[in-house]
């Protein structure tokens, strides 16, 4: 079956793009299509070449909808491995609908469900999971930070490194195995002690690529920071000051803030999530104490939170996690005042700060789902590491590298899990139109 969507954004604008993709989605396009030069229809055309013409309507006078450049991908050297044609039209709402409406009005010919490009792409082996889930999100990058992650991971980057593991997987369960195609001879064809190791820098490596998520999930969704502290001393003041506008209610009537007000702000290409707080303190007003609940659930949640006081008011206690980070700030002061913005750059260059360095690392992990197999991978890893360490049977190592391998293989292809629920819950994630 044929697919078409409306690719480009929903709304007006100069132009749009109207793709389709399948086995006969050049036929379908031709139907309609009346080029300038009577030679050049699209059939008649080579791959990768753009087309000039006129999109018609399929009613009996065949009126013309718009001029259009119709660029022409010849399967398997395209996006989705079939063969795909991209309508560039005028970008008139009336314009994109009346193309797009002709074209799945034509037998053979439907509308594409969310992600089905890219879907289609997977299925033809033009990328692996990995760099689908990459392309989602790619799109929905709105920093430069989560732009970078993206764009490597699309490239490949998991998939290089995950190759390079199974791989050696795969050697060291082929020489496990060949020893027991030989126990009768009682032949060892891999050194335990090399064995040992090459297996505990596996499992070394699964972690290292794990402890990114966190990083990596914070870039993509942005950095939750929550601003703490007792009634009056500026949490409000400070939230203003960080957005530059007047988002939360300033008063210096104890109690205004009972709801979490949220917003953010991108610092040096990371995405930050402000979250201004009810402020702490013994309160016997039932929507008062509802408020101060819901501020340390945000504590328990932020990556970061900013401890707020003034001169005379204690900090507040708060139980941080390890991989929590806490700044003070003393608000009201000669070198503090959020009122003022003073104090206000040197309090942006600690948020920056406190975000665990990337530049270094070529691999970022931001999909909970390869944490998760990573994770099984690691433990799998161990185990066989245990049974070397112990000198357990071979077979039972082979069978835990075997898993770890199968665990690393669901990452790039979904491996057993590739039912169509898994599929579909990934690609859901894409817009209709890629």
């Amino acid at each position: 079956m044929n697919i078409a969507a409306i690719s480009t954004p929903a709304g007006m604008g100069g132009i749009a793009v109207i793709r389709v993709s399948g086995p006969d989605a050049v036929a379908i396009v031709d139907a309609h299509f009346l080029p300038f030069r009577a030679a050049h229809t699209l059939q008649s055309r080579k791959s990768h070449t753009l087309t000039f013409g006129q999109f018609l309507a399929s009613d009996s006078k065949q009126s013309v909808i718009d001029e259009v450049v119709c660029a022409l991908y010849l399967a398997p050297h395209s996006f989705t491995g079939e063969n795909v044609v991209e309508i560039s039209c005028h970008g008139s709402l009336y314009i994109q609908q009346q193309i797009l409406n002709t074209l799945i009005s034509t037998p053979g010919c439907r509308l594409a469900t969310g992600g089905e490009f890219t879907r289609r792409a997977f299925e033809h082996g033009k990328m692996d999971l990995t760099q689908a889930e990459a392309v989602a999100d790619l799109i929905a990058s709105t920093t430069a930070a989560a732009h970078r992650v993206a764009m490597s991971q699309m490239k490949g980057s998991i998939s290089r490194k995950l190759d390079e593991m199974r791989q050696q997987l795969l050697e060291l369960t082929c020489l496990l195995e060949l020893e027991l195609d030989f126990s009768e001879e009682d032949v060892e064809f891999a050194d335990r002690q090399q064995l040992i190791g090459l297996t505990q820098a596996l499992v070394d490596e699964c972690r290292r690529l794990s402890s990114t998520f966190a990083t990596g999930n914070a870039i993509k969704n942005g950095i939750p920071v929550a601003i703490i502290g007792a009634p009056n001393v500026g949490k409000s003041t400070l939230l203003n000051a960080l957005l530059g506008e007047e988002k939360a209610i300033v008063s210096s009537i104890q109690g205004t803030t009972r709801d979490l007000v949220e917003d953010t702000i991108t610092l040096q290409g990371y995405l930050f999530r402000f979250i201004d707080t009810a402020g702490l303190r013994h309160t016997i007003d039932p929507i008062e104490q509802l408020g101060i609940e819901r501020s340390m659930q945000a504590a328990q949640r932020a990556q970061i939170i900013i401890l707020l006081s003034e001169p005379g008011v204690p900090f507040p206690e708060i139980e941080a996690r390890p991989d929590q980070t806490i700044i003070h700030i003393e608000n009201k002061t000669d070198k503090f005042q959020a009122l003022n913005g003073i104090g206000l750059d040197t309090l942006q260059q600690q948020l920056v700060a406190s975000i665990p360095q990337t530049q270094g690392q070529d691999i970022i992990i931001s999909n909970l789902r390869h944490k998760q197999n990573l994770d099984e991978a690691a433990l799998s890893l161990c185990r066989a590491l245990n049974a070397l360490n112990t000198g357990l049977s071979g077979d039972l190592v082979a069978q835990d590298l075997r898993l770890a391998n199968q665990q690393l293989s669901e990452i790039l292809s979904g491996g057993a899990i590739a039912s169509q629920e898994v599929l579909n819950t990934i690609f859901s994630r894409h817009c209709i139109g890629k």
